[in-house]
């Protein structure tokens, strides 16, 4: 391996915010050949500087901001970056992915990671540059937050920019995240690192924001090879394999699921969903679109941009500009958790939803799920309108779900409750509610219906973050012709582990995953990548390799966190009640049939029948 580094800078930020003291430490290459980038190396920290069992909302919780090799260079959809702590929702890793400029920053700052540990006295900005070899050191600033608190996430970051200055980017939390609602977000240039409770361990440790300002650059191996490489990369992005991102968005696939009869509805009391059309992606694109955008160095441009019909901002103070007040971004997941789970099918008040979601800084899907969870109790009657603070909530209510979210987001009354999400909110009300509660390992479940995607099933039910379509989307091959979607045996283990190791290599490059249908040989072409990058002598041999042993690690890191058999599995209405409704009506996922899918995607990791990783494949990850 050569001295020379290319694609890394082979070192982090250690930021100690109780002390307020730092440090810049070695990545050796060793190690970063061996976990990549991303979400690889960002398990590998987190399992090293995290002790075990550590409380996500105290001070021994790691947050970590990760890099990747092709941040930074012309490959298009790279510019992306990785935040990752011990999730307070789960308890097991969280890791999720975030874009655009905030992750050009964090290359241009001279890292590869940034590390914070431990909890400020008071409030405050972190606030990092590094302007290249010529100044001898990193400038690490503890700036007082105090006057920020309140400040949704798009203000705290307008605020700190203009303290600071135009040039920096910002990585900032909301309300939720002050409030230390397990599933609150982090966001940066109006996109949101979402899903784990990346956002409450930050407010855990008294951060308001991260700011950024760099002027490194880093070498690549072979300049001319790569840029000809990039620009047949970014022609085949314009193409007809990315059309339907480009086009619609991913609220395209609304109406599909809808045919298809896997949109879940009602909390999942059903699998289609009469408003469909109304709040349809073609409908938004008829009568509200505005415009698309896109992600630093990004030629896809998926983000839709929809325009709400009266033209009001959702909430005062989130500093926006005039397009943006009359204007909301779009994607599937959040369409899905703010409309038809809670049986709503007005347009305005889903964007407006999402927007004041963003602002507060609160995971869509999770917000979506736990308020479907409270609805389905309501309407049984186990919640009555003391217990939701005079609420009359039932699917469909619009105006008890406006409430509802501000409550969340400042854990005010009812809120408190529904902050900590469906699981540990069924565990407190007890009366058979966890029956109805739908998510894995305490993640809520995406947009998709496991009784008719039995594959799918499979890849929510071992994910390792929880409930996750990202983690391993093993719908593809639902979706495909590859499989036959409503029946369910042994072989789909090999699928979900195939997938959910691309899913390791990509994320860890970090690559898009709307750029994976331009290339030809993922393992082939994502080794391509790296080795004109690094110059290191990889294939696509060593990149499955890589794929395999981040995947295992971070089962590694789970076992080590309390992970056991009992917790790869799905909610009970999943496994007792059949379809309702849709093609696919009286379709059931038995829990025989996960089982055996369970196996054998134990049996093709090679772990125990238990799905415990053996001392084997422990000892080659050092762990």
């Amino acid at each position: 391996m050569s001295d020379r580094l290319c694609g890394y800078h082979g070192r982090m930020l250690v930021v100690d915010l109780t002390r307020q003291v730092w440090s810049v430490e070695p990545l050796p290459a060793e190690m970063l050949r061996s976990v990549l980038g991303g979400t690889g190396l960002a398990t590998r920290l987190l399992y090293d500087l995290t002790p075990p069992q550590a409380d996500p909302l105290g001070p021994e919780n790691a947050l970590l901001f990760v890099g990747s090799p092709l941040v930074g260079t012309p490959l298009t959809t790279t510019s992306k970056f990785i935040v990752a702590a011990r999730s307070p929702l789960t308890g097991f890793i969280g890791d999720s992915l975030s874009s655009s400029h905030l992750a050009l920053e964090l290359k241009r700052c001279g890292f590869d990671a940034v590390v914070l540990l431990g909890a400020a006295a008071r409030w405050s900005t972190v606030a990092i540059s590094w302007l290249g070899p010529q100044e001898a050191q990193p400038t690490v600033r503890f700036l007082d937050a105090s006057d920020l608190l309140g400040y949704d996430t798009a203000a705290t970051a307008e605020a700190v920019r203009a303290q600071l200055g135009s040039k920096w980017r910002v990585a900032s939390i909301g309300p939720a995240g002050e409030s230390l609602v397990r599933y609150a977000t982090i966001s940066n240039d109006g996109r949101h690192a979402g899903r784990t409770g990346t956002g409450a361990v930050m407010g855990s440790k008294g951060l308001k924001a991260l700011a950024l300002n760099g002027g490194w650059s880093v070498p690549v191996a072979h300049p001319e090879a790569l840029a000809a490489t990039a620009e047949r990369l970014r022609e085949r992005s314009l193409g007809p394999d990315t059309a339907k991102y480009r086009e619609m968005g991913t609220v395209a696939n609304l109406l599909t699921f809808d045919r298809l009869g896997t949109l879940p509805t009602r909390n999942f009391q059903q699998a289609t969903f009469e408003g469909a059309e109304r709040l349809s992606g073609e409908r938004l694109h008829t009568d509200r679109y505005v415009r698309r955008t896109a992600c630093a160095n990004c030629t896809i441009g998926c983000e839709q941009l929809f325009r709400v019909s009266n033209g009001k901002r959702a909430a005062a103070g989130n500093g926006a500009g005039e397009e943006h007040q009359r204007s909301r971004r779009l994607e599937y997941e959040t369409l899905f958790a703010l409309g038809p789970l809670l049986g709503i099918d007005d347009p305005d008040f889903v964007l407006h939803l999402a927007a004041r979601c963003d602002e507060l800084g609160m995971d869509t899907i999770s917000t979506g799920g736990t308020i479907a969870w409270a609805m389905e109790g309501a309407e049984r009657g186990v919640l009555d309108r003391g217990a939701l603070d005079g609420l009359d909530l039932r699917f469909g209510s619009k105006k008890a779900v406006a409430t509802l979210v501000e409550r969340i987001g400042s854990r005010a009354g009812v809120g408190h409750l529904l902050a900590e999400g469906s699981r540990r909110a069924a565990a407190h009300v007890g009366h058979g509610s966890a029956d109805w509660a739908m998510h894995v390992k305490g993640l809520e479940l995406p947009g998709y219906e496991p009784r008719s995607l039995k594959t799918m099933a499979l890849g929510l039910a071992i994910g390792s973050r929880g409930a996750c379509h990202n983690r391993v989307p093993t719908y593809e091959a639902d979706f495909s012709t590859q499989v036959d979607r409503l029946a369910a045996d042994a072989s789909r283990g090999q699928l979900a582990a195939e997938a959910e190791d691309r899913e390791a290599v990509m994320d860890s490059l970090i690559l898009c995953k709307f750029i994976r249908k331009c290339l030809d040989n993922f393992e082939e072409d994502a080794a391509h990548f790296w080795r004109l990058v690094t110059g290191w002598d990889v294939d696509a041999a060593e990149v499955r390799q890589v794929g395999a042993r981040i995947s295992t690690l971070k089962k590694v890191y789970n076992e080590r966190e309390g992970w056991s058999r009992a917790d790869d599995t799905l909610p009970p209405r999943l496994l007792a009640e059949p379809l309702p409704d849709g093609p696919a009506s009286g379709t059931a996922l038995t829990q025989a049939e996960l089982d055996s899918m369970i196996a054998g995607y134990y049996a093709a990791r090679g772990w125990t029948a238990d799905g415990r990783v053996p001392a084997s494949q422990r000892r080659e990850l050092g762990a």
